[in-house]
């Protein structure tokens, strides 16, 4: 009676017509370990078959076709792949730790705790968790000052702002003074009637309604 094999959870196939590798991988992290490649010894004489299967035809080419069918069967299922996958599991056992709370299997070197016997998703270790919350206790403090700072103090809040002189055309990017031309970016008129301030291109006055000839 064969034997089953653990840790298949998390494990990626990347054997090929040669050999045998696997490849598993932390299911926190996303770590990978890779088992070292096994050449497949039966394989590579399959293909010293069928390599002179092509060369010499007859009886060894019957020899040839019956060495693929073995090849693509061995790469499905087999003793020979159970034999291997259970070497790789050896090989890659001490680097992980199935977890009792989730039943995941977790990279030793960075997501166990081992003070606990746990993962750190279920069981995080106690500095690292206060080092989280604290960076996102700074975050909060840091938007909660951000919003009664003040950040425009000085700037005139009630002027219009200009990004184009009127007089050159040219961009600007504030200020009271075009640093092109000099011309005063809002100069200001005075309605002839009521003598209330009117901004420049304005038709009418905003105040009276008369005209700005």
């Amino acid at each position: 009676m064969s034997t089953p094999i653990a840790f298949t959870d998390n494990v990626r196939d990347l054997s090929n017509s040669g050999g045998y590798q696997f490849e598993f991988r932390c299911e926190r992290c996303g770590n990978g370990y890779r088992s070292a490649y096994q050449t497949d010894v039966v394989a590579k004489g399959s293909s010293l078959i069928k390599a002179a299967g092509r060369l010499f035809g007859g009886k060894v080419a019957d020899l040839s076709y019956a060495a693929g069918s073995w090849a693509a069967d061995r790469q499905t299922n087999s003793q020979a792949k159970d034999k291997a996958l259970d070497a790789a599991v050896g090989e890659v056992r001490d680097a992980f730790r199935q977890c009792h709370g989730c039943g995941d299997w977790m990279c030793h070197e960075v997501c166990w705790n081992d003070a606990v016997g746990q993962c750190v998703r279920c069981s995080p270790k106690q500095a690292e968790e206060l080092a989280q919350l604290q960076a996102e206790a700074r975050r909060y403090q840091l938007r909660d000052q951000l919003r009664t700072t003040d950040l425009v103090g000085g700037t005139d809040l009630a002027t219009p702002a200009v990004t184009q002189c009127p007089s050159c055309a040219a961009k600007v990017g504030g200020g009271k003074f075009c640093p092109e031309c000099g011309e005063r970016l809002a100069p200001s008129t005075a309605c002839r009637e009521c003598g209330a301030a009117s901004t420049p291109g304005a038709r009418f006055c905003a105040e009276c309604g008369s005209p700005h000839v």
